[in-house]
């Protein structure tokens, strides 16, 4: 089961995230999300736990729960979307001049 941790310290680090989970099972996987370009956290990550009832365990423990003065949020992770944001813009057109 992969799970989704919002709202997390930017200071947090894998090791941090996996052992937060561990009490409530074994975790194959902890990632945290990072931006590409600076490195720094942006504050979400997943978790996997090969056991469903460990993972929703851990849910529900840890969603709204303190770290660091910050609620996570905690549950399911729900398939990546299709489309959105990402992607290739249009080509830049400049309006005409009068």
């Amino acid at each position: 089961m992969q799970l989704y941790v919002g709202n997390l310290p930017y200071t947090i680090s894998e090791d941090d995230l996996r052992a937060l989970f561990a009490v409530h099972g074994e975790v194959t996987r902890a990632t945290i999300i990072k931006d590409r370009e600076t490195g720094r956290s942006k504050g979400f990550g997943f978790v996997d736990m090969p056991d469903d009832s460990q993972g929703q365990t851990a849910i529900s423990a840890l969603n709204g729960a303190d770290m660091k003065g910050r609620p996570l949020k905690v549950n399911v992770s729900e398939p990546k979307k299709e489309g959105g944001a990402g992607g290739a813009r249009p080509p830049f057109q400049r309006r005409p001049q009068y």
